[in-house]
């Protein structure tokens, strides 16, 4: 497997500290408002990760932390007129029911920043006591970014020119203007914990390098998060505890791309902010983990709607190919007719085809071409006459079954019974389109009831009535199925 490591700036092959284990850490919420597709893209990234690498055969320990205190969870709290710890609570139970729909596999470590104040001191100390630390008068700690001299390698930024644009609040008492808040003294009304140097709270960054140390051990084999991240989080993260430890921090550092709305970056100032929760409104939670995968993971996404649609129809395809082989294998074809060794030959270089590309830096996008590939394998399978009626399918058809399946075990995707899933789209986009189903499913029982009793005239008027309404129907043998444009 080969990974793009943002340190080195170019893809490496994955080789882990320990043999047969992955020792992973990713940065979650920020616990003081609901999620939006932002999240929910770096959520998919790293759980499309973790599954690829147990289906590789290792033992993934994986660890994503809560930061529940923190300026915008105190700001939050204060509007509401709650505490933090209870407004942090609110919206990391809304995170669990989001990813639950969203089929994000559970890490092993969970952290919360409060729950871990005594390693966040304990690795100040040592900073503090190397001389990479300083504290003030006010009983602030800060991080001398000029006393580490790799300080910069992960973003790539040069000291001197981030000297030159930062901005120095006046209430801070920096040697430097460069240098970040290890530990912050404590401001009336706000939350506070005993310290060596007086009552405050930890800084942003403190948290993870002590946390995913305690859990995960050092170095890092995979550290992750969005590339906003990368400045100044993840800088300060490295510096941390390369400073502390003497000790490359991570091996691998990998970030996935910005959610875009029409170009721009989502964002609340902008007004173009999607939660998880108005998506789930209108699309069923596996169509927006489609989407998620249907670009590199490094790429920007353009979200919209209309995309999401796409999305679905793509989606809708994968599950009508996997009914359709459901259906055949079910009738047990019995007549012995060969099927060519190039249908053979088609589907093992599709095997091999889709293992690179997933094994390439996680290249989703390709993955699912080549899965659409083989959908059209099945098709062609399940629609020739001479496919249906032949024994010899059946295996060949198991076989594209099964490789669905075991690409969607890794993507995510592709999970629900076919039947199940279908049911589920159609009602999701009759709500869409207000489209009431009760109506739509009386109409088609009279429209039953019309040609039982050979009434065509009126079978005829109630099926105009139903595709001006945008509904498809098709007559089987078990009944009259229906299904929307």
């Amino acid at each position: 497997m080969y990974l793009y490591n943002s340190m080195t700036k170019k893809k490496e092959k994955f080789v882990s500290r320990e043999q047969g284990k992955v020792y992973m850490y990713v940065c979650g919420i920020t616990a003081y408002d609901l999620c939006h597709i932002g999240h929910a893209r770096a959520a998919v990234v790293f759980d499309v990760l973790v599954r690829l690498l147990k289906y590789l055969g290792y033992e993934v320990i994986f660890a994503r932390n809560f930061t529940d205190i923190d300026d915008k969870i105190i700001k939050r709290a204060n509007e509401m007129g709650l505490s933090c710890e209870l407004v942090a609570q609110k919206y990391i139970d809304a995170f669990y029911e989001d990813m639950e729909k969203l089929n994000i596999l559970p890490p092993t470590y969970e952290p919360r920043a409060t729950e871990h104040i005594k390693e966040m001191q304990e690795l100040i100390g040592v900073l503090i006591d190397k001389g990479y630390a300083y504290t003030t008068q006010k009983g602030d700690v800060y991080f001398r970014v000029r006393a580490l001299s790799s300080y910069g390698q992960l973003s790539g930024r040069d000291v001197e020119e981030l000297r030159s644009g930062v901005r120095v609040d006046v209430m801070e008492d920096k040697e430097d203007p460069l240098d970040f808040a290890l530990w912050k003294s404590s401001k009336p009304g706000e939350p506070w914990w005993d310290s060596p140097w007086g009552k405050g709270r930890p800084g942003w960054h403190i948290e993870c390098s002590a946390m995913s140390e305690k859990y995960l051990g050092l170095p890092l084999d995979i550290h992750g998060g969005g590339q906003d991240l990368i400045f100044p989080h993840h800088e300060n993260e490295r510096a941390q505890t390369v400073a502390a430890r003497e000790i490359e921090f991570v091996n691998y550092w990998v970030h996935n791309g910005f959610v875009q709305v029409k170009g721009e970056k989502m964002s609340k100032s902008l007004g173009n902010f999607v939660t998880l929760r108005d998506i789930y409104e209108r699309f069923l939670p596996e169509v927006l983990r489609f989407f998620l995968l249907t670009k590199h993971y490094k790429t920007p996404l353009d979200f919209s709607f209309e995309n999401l649609e796409e999305a679905e129809k793509a989606l809708k395809k994968v599950y009508e190919t996997k009914k359709s082989i459901q259906d055949l294998l079910a009738i047990s074809p019995t007549k012995d007719i060969p099927v060519s060794q190039d249908i053979k030959s088609e589907l093992h270089q599709f095997k091999d085809k889709w293992k690179k590309a997933i094994q390439d830096d996680l290249n989703t996008a390709a993955t699912l071409g080549h899965v659409f590939n083989i959908i059209k394998l099945a098709n062609r399978m399940t629609q020739e006459k001479k496919f249906r009626q032949s024994k010899n399918s059946v295996e060949i058809l198991k076989e594209i079954y099964h490789e669905i399946d075991e690409i969607g075990g890794i993507l995510g995707v592709f999970y629900k019974e076919p039947d199940k899933f279908l049911d589920e789209l159609k009602r999701f986009k009759a709500r869409r389109r207000d489209i009431d189903i009760g109506e739509i499913e009386t109409l088609i029982a009279a429209r039953q009831e019309a040609r039982k009793n050979k009434d065509f005239k009126r079978a005829d008027e109630i099926r105009d009535t139903l595709i001006k309404k945008g509904v498809i129907l098709k007559d089987t043998p078990n009944g009259c199925v229906w299904d929307l444009e």
